[in-house]
């Protein structure tokens, strides 16, 4: 069988003839791929002045197909010519090579999203992702949602009780509400700190996911805020550290608008409290050892609320274009004599866990509702295309 598969806008009339061809491109990378190489797509827009022909490779394109269907319809809406062939043979998992074509300081941040990672970098992401979450690849949907508390995995169980759960115990467990065309939520509990907010991130960009959300608690900072209250980010302290040398400090990352609006409105619904802020992410679970010099920041960056995840899953969102936002609940405050001790602390979880989880879903539902074919992507874009006279 020829593993060549030619698509011009002469080769289809309808939109159902789209949907056919696309299927047959994804079945044809399939195949490439299962048959030890990788399939490359080589695509031809008419329409651009600046980068009229983008190409890449794929691998392991039946994790995230949904996205590729997707993406190469829309693409043949607008009279793309799209050709798929095999490229080079696949790198074997222990090729000390591995990893050469999958260096971030040689990365092109500018490339085309769907083509924003080499094979390599494709098949290292979702072996990791399979053993940290204990669920294939395939299971992951559309809509990301990260936390650091079984409690929340409860709800999310006792809510969708048919759920995708890990085949054995591991160190990051994700819990996939499964729908047609990858149209659900999957909820990773991916335990606390910076460190596991990057890695895991990292590694669910690779999917394209739609939005991630990070669904957390925090310490409040203002005076007026009550234990049980919640903060939606719009800007975050970057104290983590851990992309510092990745992504400068300097460049603004907040959240995306849409989610935060579905977010807010979502909790004017419930008439629940809240406030819109800057969330100060630490690496340091124990900042409040070092008081002074930390209140200083707070004070300076005017944040509303202390975690130790949101800013690193929000600077991941950046890099690998994905929207994401971040709505948080005040389990505590550390500096108004309302430290987080025991007791309090698991009646406040038993009074908030479901009403959070609630809440962040039915944020996405709107997204869905608004935005089935995911939120628009104009403020994620690589910086070259079309200002500057970049790629369109």
């Amino acid at each position: 069988m020829d593993k060549r598969l030619e698509i011009t806008k002469d080769s289809f009339s309808n939109e159902k003839e789209i949907e056919e061809l696309a299927n047959k491109a994804c079945d044809m990378m399939e195949e490439i791929y299962d048959e030890g190489d990788y399939p490359k797509l080589m695509i031809k827009r008419s329409w651009s002045e600046h980068n009229p022909i983008i190409t890449g490779e794929m691998a392991l394109p039946h994790a995230y197909r949904w996205y590729l269907t997707r993406e190469l319809k829309k693409l043949m809406q607008k009279g793309a010519d799209v050709k798929i062939f095999p490229s080079r043979p696949r790198v074997e998992m222990n090729d000390p090579n591995l990893f050469d074509n999958a260096d971030e300081d040689e990365w092109d941040i500018t490339q085309k999203k769907l083509f924003l990672f080499t094979p390599e970098r494709i098949d290292i992401s979702l072996n990791r992702l399979e053993h940290y979450t204990g669920t294939r690849p395939q299971d992951f949907q559309r809509y990301i949602l990260f936390t650091n508390y079984d409690m929340h995995v409860e709800v999310f169980k006792e809510r969708y009780p048919d759920c995708v759960e890990p085949n054995r115990s591991v160190q990051m467990p994700a819990y996939h509400h499964k729908l047609p065309d990858n149209k659900g939520v999957t909820l990773i509990n991916m335990g606390v700190g910076p460190s596991n907010a990057k890695t895991i991130s990292d590694h669910v960009a690779v999917l394209r996911p739609d939005a991630m959300i990070m669904v957390g608690h925090c310490g409040g900072l203002r005076n007026h805020q009550e234990i049980g209250d919640f903060v939606l980010a719009t800007g975050f302290m970057r104290e983590d550290k851990v992309l510092d040398d990745i992504l400068p400090l300097n460049i603004p990352i907040t959240p995306n608008h849409l989610l935060n609006v579905y977010l807010k409105e979502v909790m004017d619904k419930y008439d629940r409290n809240y406030r819109l802020g800057t969330v100060y992410t630490t690496a340091n679970r124990n900042w409040e050892f070092i008081k002074k010099r930390t209140v200083e920041q707070i004070h300076i960056s005017r944040s509303l609320a202390v975690d130790m995840e949101s800013a690193t899953v929000a600077t991941n969102g950046y890099r690998y274009r994905v929207p994401f936002a971040t709505l948080l609940c005040v389990s505590d405050k550390p500096l108004h004599g309302k430290p987080k001790l025991t007791g309090a602390a698991q009646s406040f979880y038993e009074n908030s866990k479901e009403l959070h989880l609630k809440m962040v879903i039915e944020a996405l539902d709107l997204s869905k509702t608004y935005y089935p074919e995911g939120l628009p992507n104009s403020s994620i874009r690589a910086f070259n295309e079309p200002l500057m006279g970049g790629a369109e």
